[in-house]
């Protein structure tokens, strides 16, 4: 495929989100890099390890201003690029929970990437006569199997998954490369706050195969590259993927319940 000339990565200041930076700055030496994340100055050393990298920061749960953050972004050159990899992870009780509190967990883990995509997909769609787009959603696979104290997560998770393969169907004629990718646990901060949590997940956390953020953004250029639909990660969970029931019922009879 045709590089694309300028990706903007949110979360970048994640392991995930950096090790997709770093993965795309080795497959794709002169692609031009915008990293966004809640504070810019925390992607710096990223930024400048890369080369050719801007680093952008932004609340992503402020819907309504990321209109003129894309715009920002694209004075230096239209995207035809996008990862949304930026998400929290809050594992409560769905009865502690504040209603502010999963609004904006909803905000940043579904209405923003959803956002970015219809702020971008009318350019990439335009432009693709001649160059190809790349769309890239991190869902997760806590929105295929369900787990106790996830209900936004696994609700926004969900909504992620499904609107981004229905999203592939639409763009796949129109030259647009749409990848989603359901990490089951990989190691990172995200990962080890659900850990705690979960007060360390007992045996079930013992049990649960961790993920390599870097190993993860390898198999994601790879599907990319290959116009993959999904990339489902650690392997063993793609039983999970092939049967949902079960892991569902494994997973709401012995997973552990959130501390909170």
């Amino acid at each position: 495929m045709t590089a694309p000339r300028h990706v903007l990565i949110t979360g970048a200041a994640g392991a995930i989100g950096g090790a997709i930076a770093r993965a795309m700055r080795g497959a794709w030496p002169e692609v031009r890099l915008a990293l966004l994340d809640r504070d810019a100055s925390t992607m710096a050393a990223l930024a400048a390890s890369l080369g050719n990298a801007s680093t952008h920061g932004a609340d992503l749960a402020q819907i309504d201003r990321l209109p003129d953050v894309v715009a920002e972004i694209e004075r230096a050159a239209p995207l035809d690029g996008l990862v949304n990899c930026a998400g929290i992870m809050r594992v409560r009780d769905v009865a502690t929970w504040s209603w502010e509190d999963a609004q904006a967990l909803l905000a940043i883990d579904l209405l923003a990437p959803l956002r970015l995509q219809d702020l971008v997909v009318r350019g990439l769609v335009e432009r693709c006569a001649t160059e190809c787009g790349v769309i890239v959603n991190i869902a997760s696979m806590a929105g295929k199997v369900p787990l106790k104290g996830c209900t936004y997560y696994g609700a926004s998770k969900a909504g992620l998954g499904m609107a981004s393969e229905i999203a592939r169907a639409d763009l796949a004629s129109r030259g647009v490369r749409v990848v989603t990718v359901y990490p089951g646990p990989v190691r990172s901060a995200l990962e080890q706050g659900a850990r705690d949590d979960y007060g360390g997940g007992g045996m079930f956390g013992k049990l649960a195969p961790i993920g390599d953020p870097a190993e993860l953004a390898e198999r994601v250029m790879r599907a990319i590259e290959r116009d993959e639909p999904r990339v489902i990660y650690p392997r063993m969970y793609q039983a999970a993927w092939s049967a949902t029931n079960l892991a569902s019922w494994f997973a709401l009879a012995y997973g552990p319940p959130p501390v909170a």
